[in-house]
């Protein structure tokens, strides 16, 4: 399969609104999703993260500078606060390059966002 643009989703929760877990809980989604799907830092293109409104305490992609993708665009939103929605939530869209598949890429949902795809694959 030829090299295509692919977006690689993920999620996480934090118990505590601290900078400190934040960036615990941020550092091991995106181990997760490059280890998980093998990828490589230069086929980053772009990561957008989403936090919902509990969390104050710092930026995910101050997180993501730490893990290393300083030199990869970094965005960072509000989520939308939807009744019933999962508390205390980060949410991550990669945008890389791959010779994968839709099919054949792994999103990552870890902490009290695994439920929020039980619809896909481990």
């Amino acid at each position: 399969m030829a090299r295509a643009v692919r977006a690689l989703r993920g999620a996480t929760t934090v118990d505590d609104d601290t900078s400190e877990q934040v960036t615990e809980r941020v550092v091991a989604l995106l181990e997760a999703m490059v280890e998980r799907n093998d990828v490589d830092h230069d086929d980053i293109i772009s990561v957008f993260f989403t936090a919902t409104e509990d969390i104050v305490s710092t930026f995910p992609a101050t997180a993501a500078r730490k893990y290393g993708l300083g030199d990869v665009p970094l965005m960072c939103a509000r989520e939308l606060s939807v009744d019933g929605g999962t508390p205390s939530c980060i949410r991550v869209m990669m945008h890389l390059t791959t010779d994968r598949s839709r099919a054949d890429l792994h999103h990552v949902y870890l902490e009290g966002a695994r439920n929020l795809r039980d619809d896909l694959p481990d």
